[in-house]
């Protein structure tokens, strides 16, 4: 049986987003003030090196006896090759240019959670009529032009489509399965996200190369819970 995704508090990571400090120790850190889902992504970084820093997350919610949902970003090989060591990893986020999410599906079985980015262009046609039967959610951006992604919502012409909170706020209306909403989102931005009933934020560089990642992501808990509706 699948288990929950709870994409409320989403922290996306790499070893090239943390000034040079262990993923891991940002990983405890954030789930430690109630972060709920964890996602590997490097473009920098082997499958080998991968398959390490996902170990290592792995133990780490393992140790926090936490209901945190670990997922991998693109890397279909490297979360087969971690299970087949027994590294426990929940699940895959896929964009646009990636792997099939019918492929991902067939290898990783029906237990697994799959998460999608939505399409930048078109995005609510996209969003309302795209076959979510083997996806769990969708990712969606970005709110600011950000460095640490920067072809994040690249339209067809090179031009970035950032997203306004009246979007966001249709985006929770029409979509079929819940949206996370990330790109460039600081603290001061989460009140206001949280008020649109959509169902949860990414971040990345707000807390990953903040001098204290816990203190950030403990602010940006707060900000989430005291303005949920």
């Amino acid at each position: 049986m699948k288990r929950k995704c709870d994409i409320s508090a989403y922290l996306v990571i790499g070893p090239e987003n943390t000034k040079g400090r262990p993923v891991q120790d940002i990983v405890r850190d954030v789930i430690e003030v109630g972060f709920t889902c964890i996602q590997v992504r490097s473009k920098t970084s082997t499958a080998r090196e991968l398959i390490d820093i996902t170990r290592k997350v792995s133990d780490v919610i393992d140790e926090t006896d936490a209901e945190v949902t670990l997922l991998v970003d693109d890397r279909l090989d490297v979360i087969l090759a971690a299970r087949k060591q027994g590294i426990k990893v929940d699940g895959i986020h896929v964009g646009q240019g990636d792997i099939p999410v019918d492929v991902c599906r067939e290898f990783l079985g029906d237990d697994s959670i799959i998460g999608v980015s939505a399409r930048a262009v078109d995005l609510f046609e996209y969003v309302r009529t795209m076959d979510v039967s083997q996806i769990d959610y969708f990712g969606a951006g970005p709110l600011h032009e950000t460095a640490t992604k920067p072809d994040c919502g690249m339209g067809p012409d090179g031009k970035v489509i950032t997203r306004s909170f009246s979007d966001i706020v249709r985006l929770a209306k029409i979509s079929p399965i819940p949206v996370v909403v990330g790109g460039g989102v600081k603290l001061n931005d989460v009140p206001q996200v949280a008020r649109t009933h959509i169902g949860g934020f990414f971040v990345v560089s707000a807390v990953t190369e903040a001098d204290d990642p816990r203190s950030e992501a403990r602010k940006l808990i707060e900000a989430w819970r005291s303005n949920r509706i």
